[in-house]
Order: structure tokens, then C-alpha cells, then sequence
């Protein structure tokens, strides 16, 4: 039996891949490097795929996890690197710090908690996706986003008036 191709069709999963990623780094050259280095491990090792683990979206996402642990690895102790967004010129400033406030309490969650965000908002996943790719149920995967999402809404409402994204939802997407 043959093989589905993984990367058949990469335009789809480079966006995505790179959302990932941008989630767990920050956006800008790490994350640009990281999503290089997946698509090049994906490469190398494409002849291990299996299709019937699951489609080349969940299995360039583990790909991804793995590079983005090794990125975290090499980055100094206490290194402080900046993961926001940056705001576009036609970005008000109420928008621009309503994006950082989001962006801050993200980095506040535990790993789990950043994990969970950026495989839902960052690579576009449900949380049957989620579950297959980290091993769980879907039903706790399903309660584990609700409670990180209550965890980031009750921060961002602790945080100062002039901190706090002017949507109603805040929304966690802060990476393009």
C-alpha cells in the first residue's frame, strides 16, 4: 500500500505550522527559523509518516513540538525574549495594547495552558485534533481549553483599564 505524501500540499501547512509556532515563540525570526527547520526535518524523515496515525497536519505539529522544545532548550536561562505582536501602522493604540495585555497573560500560563492555546488558536485545531495529537480525550481537551481560557479572561480583567483588550471577548490570536 502507498503512502499518502505529507507534503503534497505545503501552502496550507506552512501558514499553520508557523501559526504554531509563533504561539509557543513569539513571532519574527525564531519562529520563521523553527518553522524551517520542521519543514526540513519533515523532509528528511517523510518516508516515517504513516497515514494511519493521522493526516500531515497533526504529524507536522509534532514535528513542530519537538522543534520548538529544542528551541526553548538552547535559549538562555531567564532570557528575555519578546513575544508580542507587533501593531501594523493602521492599528489604533487601544488595539495595539488590548493584542499586548493578550499576548502577556499568554506567556503567563503554565506550558500545558500555552500548549493548549496555540495547537487551538495558533494551528487552528479542534479539540479532537488536540487530543490526538497529545494523547487525550477530546472531552479533556475540551475542559482543559475552557479552563485556560477562564484563566487568561480572569487575567486580563485583573489587569489595569487602560491594559485590557477594548473587545468584549478577548481573543487569544496574536500571532498572523
Amino acid at each position: 500500500m502507498r503512502q499518502k505524501d505529507p507534503l503534497a500540499n505545503p501552502a496550507a501547512s506552512i501558514r499553520r505550522v508557523y501559526s504554531y509556532v509563533a504561539y509557543r515563540l513569539g513571532d519574527g525570526p525564531e519562529a520563521e527559523d523553527v518553522t524551517s527547520e520542521v519543514f526540513e526535518r519533515a523532509l528528511r524523515y517523510r518516508s516515517s509518516y504513516d497515514e494511519s496515525r493521522g493526516g500531515p497536519l497533526p504529524w507536522l505539529l509534532g514535528i513542530a513540538r519537538r522543534c520548538v522544545d529544542d528551541a526553548f532548550s538552547r535559549r538562555p536561562p531567564n532570557a528575555n525574549v519578546d513575544t508580542t505582536d507587533r501593531a501594523s501602522a493602521e492599528d489604533l493604540e487601544a488595539d495595539a495594547v488590548g493584542r499586548l495585555a493578550v499576548a502577556d497573560a499568554i506567556k503567563r500560563l503554565d506550558d500545558r495552558g500555552q500548549e493548549l492555546v496555540a495547537l487551538r488558536y495558533g494551528a487552528d485545531l479542534n479539540a479532537r485534533q488536540i487530543g490526538e495529537l497529545l494523547g487525550m480525550k477530546t472531552n479533556a481537551v475540551e475542559v482543559a481549553l475552557h479552563r485556560t481560557l477562564a484563566r487568561l479572561r480572569a487575567d486580563l480583567e485583573s489587569a489595569p483599564p487602560a491594559a485590557r483588550p477594548t473587545r468584549a471577548e478577548p481573543s487569544p490570536r496574536v500571532a498572523p
